[in-house]
């Protein structure tokens, strides 16, 4: 297994970011949901340039999701409830995964399960695999009746997926963390006790709409995950936390619709960024965004992406540390 991708950058500043033992030519990841398995959006962007493809959930049996209306866009982002539809681990190697290997660019799959027991087998269906660098593991899901959010809202069985997975592959493992808990951190550092690589956050904030003409909620699942803009104040801020409280690597999303917003989250410490809801509104948009991520370190002069990640400044205007700084 390849667990290192070379920068290709023809010039301009080092770019590589290390996820575990996988290293990353550049920072700019895609969030799982939001670019399918990678080839719908060959024709809009170059899959060679990005630092990682993160495709979309997949589970151990195919699955249908959630009944429509499944998303519904609202003033400062979008809510959804697709319930983690796709084609399932067998069908995801023999017929998805051979088109991603053509390309030198990590392909990290996001894997889910109802029990330990699908969690652990998906992983170990998946380790054996090639073309595949790391897995990242779906706690935080908040739109399926079983499994989902429901192992990542407590330390306990957050760490118990976390070990089961561990035991199934050798493969680096990102646990994906839920926003709707009390202490997001108080979850990263259990999931890091039990093993995880990195930690990705956040997913989706849970959240409703309603249509007043019907009085009914539009969508078919009554809630939904809320992503977009609206979020990323609330991802920025978590992230911060969780990048003082654990040692490995933290993924920030949340949010991200331009190169502005993934300097944020590298300023506060983000190893690496993915971007989401973005991708549908341009389906150019980690392209743009790195690109710009790329101007901004030129125009600073900076020379690598690691003088920059955690560079933020606390200091109050008395001097002191900030309010919540660890």
């Amino acid at each position: 297994m390849v667990d290192t991708l070379e920068p290709k950058e023809a010039s301009g500043p080092d770019l590589a970011v290390s996820i575990g033992k996988l290293v990353l030519k550049n920072p700019i990841m895609t969030a799982s949901g939001t670019f399918g398995y990678g080839e719908e959006y060959a024709s809009f962007v170059d899959l060679n340039r990005l630092g990682a493809v993160v495709v979309k959930g997949v589970s151990l049996e195919p699955r249908m999701g959630n009944p429509p209306i499944r998303i519904v866009e609202t003033p400062s982002g979008m809510l959804n409830a697709v319930g983690l539809q796709n084609v399932g681990v067998r069908s995801f190697v023999a017929e998805k995964l051979p088109y991603l290997r053509q390309y030198d660019t990590a392909v990290i799959v996001n894997i889910f399960g109802e029990t330990l027991e699908e969690y652990g087998r998906v992983a170990s269906i998946l380790s054996r695999c090639e073309g595949i660098h790391a897995l990242e593991v779906n706690i935080s899901c908040p739109n399926v009746r079983r499994g989902g959010s429901a192992f990542g809202c407590r330390p306990e069985t957050a760490a118990d997926v976390t070990r089961c997975v561990r035991s199934e592959t050798n493969l680096p493992i990102v646990i994906k963390l839920t926003p709707n808990v009390t202490d997001i951190a108080e979850i990263a550092m259990a999931v890091e006790d039990a093993g995880a690589d990195a930690v990705s956050l956040i997913n989706t904030l849970t959240g409703m709409s309603v249509d007043i003409e019907r009085r009914r909620p539009y969508l078919a699942n009554i809630t939904g995950g809320l992503s977009g803009p609206a979020i990323k104040p609330i991802a920025l801020r978590m992230v911060w936390q969780v990048v003082h409280a654990v040692r490995i690597p933290v993924i920030g999303l949340g949010g991200i619709m331009n190169a502005s917003d993934a300097l944020e989250f590298l300023i506060c410490g983000a190893s690496a960024v993915q971007v989401g809801t973005a991708n549908f509104v341009r389906p150019s948009a980690t392209m743009e965004i790195l690109n710009g991520v790329i101007d901004y370190l030129d125009r600073h002069g900076i020379l690598g992406i690691q003088d920059l990640i955690g560079s933020l400044q606390t200091e109050s205007a008395g001097g002191g540390e900030a309010e919540g700084a660890c």
